[in-house]
């Protein structure tokens, strides 16, 4: 039987005392607990270590580097084009990603776009697309080297052999209370994004009442940490922190949130999501050497919806296919007149999770179908009796527990009452 270089209990008592680990140290300690060596109460302690007395910078660069260190990684050094991706921490109406792919592809650039699937309150990219009749999300290497060549970009699941170590950390995380650990979701991000090959990355990183951090400050550390990790490991990397206050769009869901992101490939759609869309893909051209594309205009003529229809024809979709639509609806009218001043993003995230267009375990399924679509914005005048939103979904028992979450969510004012936005859409940028 082989020695162990470290004793995990004495690495534990390292970071409980807020101490440092050194390289090595972290280096052990991943690849121990990869291979079963190191077990999981351990690793949840540790977690809780870090969660309370944090890291260094050097310490979340080492931890981030173990865990691309634990699998495989890609290239595509060898693209005609220029690589640049996208990542969002995740909120309520986010599907930014599907308009986002497709226009930054439209000018020439790859765009490697691995996505999840949705827990909880936040929707999965992956989940959105799959309302597409025929659309596979699991693609191997090959395939997706061949799409990035003919049709610019892919979004599709990652395979289980990236960052293997950051699967087994995340799914300890969420069971320990130690999801929101800075370090911890820094170096989940950025292993995955680092291995995935690509030459730069913009973050969209949220903040309030929708996003996984709700605090401006910790979202924009957060920001800060996950530029530096990029930089470090040579991916040209900057940030956007956006604001999730208010659902994003105006459909949350899944088929829903895919006619509005076709809607923004057409010219239109909310101006919420097209200037968050804009922004993103400025920056992910900027970082290609496209400084002064003209977005808006591709955006206009064509050529993003194109690209869409060839990217989502090439992972076996249908882009003319009809979508899912719900069984069942129920309509929530205004009781009375004047301004809606107030709509809380986490708990219309909850109510459409509870229409089934989430999933409260990763192996549950989704309904494609559910959802919410909102009828007024915050600033928009009402009157009694107006539709303010739809609650959508296939088994209408749902219903009555989506109402309760909503309770509160939402307030009807009086013109001149303050408006309940927690700011601009984008705060600020952040970069090396």
């Amino acid at each position: 039987m082989a020695i162990e270089a470290f004793d995990v209990v004495d690495l534990i008592h390292v970071k409980r005392d807020r101490g440092v680990l050194s390289t090595e140290q972290i280096n052990w300690l991943i690849d121990a607990y990869t291979r079963g060596f190191v077990a999981d109460e351990q690793m949840s302690a540790m977690t809780m270590a870090i969660f309370l007395n944090g890291m260094e910078r050097r310490e979340i660069r080492d931890l981030t580097l173990a865990m691309i260190a634990s699998g495989e990684t890609m290239d595509f050094s060898g693209l005609s084009k220029k690589t640049t991706d996208k990542h969002s921490t995740g909120g309520v109406g986010d599907k930014i990603t599907l308009p986002l792919a497709p226009l930054v592809a439209s000018f020439g650039v790859a765009v490697p776009q691995l996505s999840g699937r949705g827990l909880g309150h936040t929707g999965g990219t992956l989940d959105k697309l799959e309302s597409i009749p025929g659309w596979q999300a699991n693609i191997g290497p090959a395939r997706m080297r061949e799409i990035l060549e003919e049709v610019g970009a892919v979004i599709c699941a990652a395979g289980s052999g990236l960052a293997p170590a950051d699967g087994k950390l995340y799914s300890l995380r969420d069971i320990t209370g130690t999801v929101e650990a800075i370090p911890l979701i820094a170096s989940s991000i950025m292993s995955k994004k680092i291995a995935e090959g690509t030459s730069a990355l913009v973050l969209d990183v949220k903040f309030g009442s929708g996003a996984f951090l709700k605090d401006i400050e910790q979202s924009r550390e957060l920001a800060r940490t996950m530029v530096e990790l990029g930089v470090d490991a040579g991916v040209a990397t900057s940030a956007l922190l956006t604001n999730m206050n208010v659902p994003l769009g105006l459909a949350i869901g899944n088929a829903n949130e895919v006619r509005e992101s076709v809607e923004v490939l057409a010219g239109g759609g909310p101006s919420d999501v097209r200037a968050l869309t804009v922004a993103l893909a400025r920056e992910m051209l900027a970082h290609a050497g496209l400084p002064d594309a003209d977005v808006e205009a591709a955006l206009g003529d064509g050529r993003a919806m194109d690209t869409w229809r060839a990217m989502i024809t090439a992972q076996g979709g249908d882009p003319g296919a009809a979508l899912p639509v719900p069984r069942e609806t129920h309509v929530v009218m205004a009781p009375r007149s004047g301004v809606l001043v107030e709509q809380q993003a986490l708990p219309f995230g909850i109510a459409a999770w509870r229409l089934g267009a989430g999933r409260a375990r990763k192996q549950d399924p989704v309904q494609h179908a559910a959802g919410i679509d909102l009828h007024a914005k915050p600033g928009d005048l009402v009157t009694e009796g107006q539709p303010l939103f739809t609650l959508n979904t296939d088994e209408p028992e749902r219903f009555a527990r989506a109402i309760e979450a909503l309770d509160g969510a939402y307030r009807i004012g009086d013109a001149g009452d303050d408006i309940v936005t927690g700011g601009p859409l984008i705060a600020e940028r952040i970069g090396a």
